[in-house]
C-alpha cells in the first residue's frame, strides 16, 4: 500500500493517559520504517513533553480518535504548536477483532493515517468553537427550564391546584405568587385568589374555585424543593415581562 505521509502519529486518548506511536524513516536501512512508542500524561506537563517528542521526531500529522471530552486538551496543545491534527470518528478506524491495547491502538491509528486512510472530523475554529459551546448550552438550558415547569405543575395537579385553568402558564406573576404562599403555608382559597394581578383579579371567584386543594405535607416538601429549582432556571429577560 502507497504510503502518503512520511512522518506520522497516531494517538490513543483517555482521561489521564495518553499513547503515542509514531512512524518514521529509519536512519539505518533506505526504505525501511521505525515505530516509536511513548506514554504522556494529559496535564500540563505531559502535554508539553508530547509536543518536544513530536518535534524531535519531525511528526507532520499526528491523527487522535474522539473520546469523548478527554480528546480537546491533546488536541488544543498540538494546534497550539502548529502541529497538524486530524480528529477522526472512532467508528470509522475499528480494528479488527482481538486483543485490545492502547499501545496497539495508538499503532493502528498511525498505520492509517500513515496511508492516508484517514477522514478528519470537522473542527472550527477557536472563535467558532466557543460561540458553538455557548449555543448549546443555552439550547440546554431551555430545555432544562421546560422540564421543570413541567415538573411544577404536575405536583400542583396533584394536590389540586388548578393554576393553569385560569392563567396562561403557571409561572406568571399571580402563579408565582400563589405559589411562594403555598410554600410558605397559607391554604385559604381567599387570600391566595386576593394575589391574582393584572387582568386576572375580575376572575377571583374563579380562581377561589381553582384552588380548593387537598394538600398533604408531603405535596408542599415536593412544591418547595421544585420551586427552589424553577427559581433558578425560568428568569425571564426584561424586554419580556412576566404575564399576569
Amino acid at each position: 500500500m502507497e504510503m502518503m505521509v512520511e512522518r506520522v502519529c497516531g494517538l490513543d486518548v483517555h482521561r489521564d493517559e495518553v499513547s503515542a506511536c509514531a512512524r518514521t524513516p529509519s536512519e539505518k536501512r533506505s526504505g525501511a520504517r521505525v515505530s516509536t512508542q511513548a506514554r504522556f500524561t494529559t496535564n500540563g506537563s505531559g502535554l508539553t513533553g508530547l509536543v518536544s517528542w513530536l518535534a524531535d521526531l519531525g511528526v507532520s500529522l499526528v491523527a487522535m480518535e474522539a473520546t469523548g471530552i478527554y480528546w480537546r486538551p491533546v488536541f488544543y496543545a498540538l494546534e497550539d504548536a502548529g502541529i497538524d491534527t486530524v480528529l477522526v470518528n472512532a467508528a470509522h478506524i475499528k480494528n479488527v477483532p482481538g486483543r485490545k491495547t492502547d499501545t496497539a491502538d495508538a499503532a493502528w491509528i498511525c498505520q492509517l493515517a500513515e496511508h492516508g486512510l484517514l477522514r478528519a472530523s470537522f473542527i472550527p475554529e477557536p472563535g467558532i468553537r466557543v460561540l458553538r459551546e455557548l449555543c448549546r448550552y443555552r439550547k440546554s438550558l431551555i430545555q432544562e427550564r421546560g422540564r421543570v415547569i413541567q415538573r411544577l405543575e404536575k405536583i400542583c395537579q396533584d394536590a389540586s391546584v388548578k393554576l393553569t385553568s385560569v392563567t396562561s402558564v403557571v409561572l406568571s406573576k399571580t402563579g408565582r405568587s400563589i405559589i411562594e404562599a403555598l410554600i410558605a403555608g397559607e391554604r385559604d382559597p381567599v387570600v391566595l385568589a386576593d394575589l391574582a394581578r393584572g387582568r386576572l383579579r375580575p376572575r377571583i371567584a374563579a380562581i377561589e374555585d381553582a384552588l380548593a386543594h387537598r394538600w398533604q405535607a408531603i405535596i408542599q416538601r415536593s412544591l418547595a424543593r421544585v420551586w427552589l429549582i424553577s427559581t433558578r432556571w425560568t428568569t425571564r429577560s426584561r424586554s419580556s415581562p412576566p404575564r399576569s
